[in-house]
């Protein structure tokens, strides 16, 4: 793309300051706000926050330098693209894959591998500015799309995981998952691989802006509706290991008799202390059933609710599916309708229906 089309195109430029404008009013939203705007019940992570912020600040000091390089004398010298190209590389895009792990609560992930594995890109870049041919940057490309794979095929790997550590250690799933927050990671994709691959087209760079406020809107979207998760369960000293048996027993008489699992949220670390069982025997003893924690407790619950509604329609007393899904443990409704039509293989509309006849 000409800098003197760039420059021209008044409706481009209203773009890409609005884009800078909306990256710098983000930014300045996730650092100095206190709780959500948009979903206030729910306390986002702080790591996250400031990772976000960071992400968006970069986002916009990188218009800035593009900016600067297309309208400046020093466009199309080898020296400026090496320099504002490795700019995005070493920087840019550790920020947004640090972002998207700062999204996964379960452990700290540290951030230096990432920077490690982008330092290549720096070194070829160097290289182009004595050496300005256009192999080195194919070449540059080709490792750029090899490492945005890879780091997918992680996060893919990692979401997973998490979200299996999710259910192994919490009864409520709302507002914790972060299957979505990969649709942040493609959308971010997309938008680097079009700088790369199609950086002299006006369309596309139309289409890359476009993106860009796209991914601004989805990320503060993640921020905002992702829970934080007060410690990464598991850090706590585990228990002397309890026979199966016993802890079968256990469970029985301190959560499922004394209606433990009544309690919204409640986690795997506080069902073992209030058991006496160590976190690993639980889990073990889960696995060996085919079941999550998760599972486990929320089967409870819909038990639970169908003893309550039953003994409502016994009596004659009118009671709502919502209302009776909240006494049984349950924290959201649409996670009670999932799990409800999970467990029994229809929706509670349709169950409540039949019982009715």
């Amino acid at each position: 793309m000409e800098s003197e089309m760039l420059v021209a195109d008044w409706r481009y430029i209203m773009l890409y300051g609005g884009v800078m404008m909306l990256s710098l009013l983000g930014a300045l939203y996730l650092l100095l706000r206190r709780g959500n705007a948009f979903a206030p019940e729910v306390s986002s992570p702080v790591r996250l926050r400031r990772w976000a912020a960071t992400f968006l600040f970069i986002m916009l000091l990188g218009h800035v330098w593009w900016l600067v390089y297309y309208i400046g004398p020093w466009y199309n010298q080898p020296l400026a693209l090496a320099l504002v190209a490795g700019l995005d590389s070493v920087i840019l895009v550790p920020a947004m894959m640090a972002t998207l792990l700062a999204m996964l609560q379960d452990r700290r992930r540290p951030v230096w591998p990432i920077i490690m594995v982008v330092l290549p890109v720096v070194s070829a870049m160097a290289v182009y500015a004595f050496f300005p041919e256009e192999r080195v940057i194919s070449l540059i490309r080709i490792y750029l799309i090899v490492l945005d794979v890879l780091f997918t095929v992680y996060m893919v790997y990692a979401v997973r995981q998490y979200s299996r550590w999710l259910r192994d250690n919490y009864s409520d799933l709302e507002h914790k998952e972060v299957w979505k927050s990969l649709l942040v990671l493609a959308v971010f994709l997309l938008v680097f691989l079009l700088y790369g691959a199609s950086a002299n087209s006006l369309l596309a760079q139309y289409v890359v802006q476009v993106n860009d406020i796209l991914l601004v809107a989805l990320l503060l979207w993640r921020v905002e509706t992702l829970q934080q998760i007060e410690g990464p369960a598991g850090q706590e000293e585990e228990l002397p290991q309890t026979p199966e048996s016993e802890t079968a027993a256990l469970l029985e008489q301190r959560c499922e008799q004394e209606r433990l699992y009544l309690q919204h949220d409640l986690t795997l670390s506080q069902l073992s202390a209030a058991t006496g069982i160590g976190r690993n025997d639980l889990i073990m003893f889960f696995a060996r059933q085919g079941k999550t924690y998760n599972a486990y407790i929320n089967g409870l619950r819909i038990r639970h609710f169908i003893r309550l509604y039953q003994e409502s329609v016994a009596a004659g007393r009118s009671a709502t599916a919502k209302q009776l899904a909240f006494e049984s443990g349950f924290h959201s409704y649409s996670t009670f309708g999932s799990v409800f039509k999970q467990s029994m293989g229809q929706p509670v509309s349709e169950w409540m229906r039949g019982l009715a006849k």
